[in-house]
């Protein structure tokens, strides 16, 4: 697979994470969502101070230490890509690899620049951030990454209550909020895992045992050292 093939993949994945994220962020108001496919797809505009699907780390000495993790592993992705490349792995792996290495990108730009270039979305706030204010709501390395895939696929107000644990609760499925970043990351994680023996097949080298040819007559009486 040649490099600007896996260029072209990261840069439509992350422009558009971006273009989503610049959308909801401007045009969309803390907790406001509309429906796209009925009840169970709803863009929802949510920020994520943490990791993926809503998940936090560590108040603010975390969400930096998580940040930088982000930006280590983006530049050792870098390398990686290249080496996978010239090394010719499996097309289905290099993409995945594209895939993940795009959504880290993607949540990265997020951390490092949106506190920055947005204004502060306040919950319980009917206002609108806007972007390229005098002063945004956080400095570098700080930005909330924003969420606004919604799946919620199944509802129960209460579950029964001969279930262990949660018997009697509210369940819901699929409660995370996430982005397009993140599905990027998951698609490229889980088809690794699915595909893992399609991509790591062993190939043949094409070493082939050597046969030697001579002109000596081979009988029962001729022994074998």
């Amino acid at each position: 697979m040649k490099a600007r093939t896996v260029l072209l993949v990261i840069l439509l994945v992350v422009l558009a994470d971006q273009a989503l994220k610049i959308y909801i962020k401007t045009n969309f108001y803390m907790g406001e969502h509309h429906d796209v496919l009925g009840k169970w797809f709803q863009l929802y505009f949510v920020e994520n101070e943490g990791m993926a699907y809503g998940w936090k780390f560590g108040g603010d000495g975390g969400k930096m230490l998580l940040t930088l993790f982000r930006l280590a592993a983006v530049i050792f992705g870098v390398f990686y890509l290249k080496a996978i490349i010239r090394k010719k792995y499996h097309r289905g792996f290099i993409i995945c690899a594209a895939l993940i290495f795009a959504g880290a990108l993607g949540n990265l730009i997020d951390s490092m620049f949106y506190g920055l270039i947005f204004e502060e979305s306040f919950q319980n706030s009917t206002v609108v951030a806007k972007m390229f204010p005098q002063s945004g709501y956080a400095g570098f390395l700080h930005g909330k990454v924003v969420d606004m895939l919604y799946f919620p696929i199944i509802k129960i107000d209460h579950l029964p209550k001969w279930i262990p644990i949660w018997g009697g609760e509210y369940f819901e499925f699929f409660r995370p909020i996430f982005n397009l970043a993140d599905f990027a990351i998951s698609t490229g994680v889980i088809s690794i895992l699915v595909f893992q023996k399609r991509f790591f097949k062993h190939h043949d080298t094409g070493e082939q045992n050597a046969t030697v040819e001579t002109s000596a007559v081979v009988n029962d009486d001729v022994q074998v050292q």
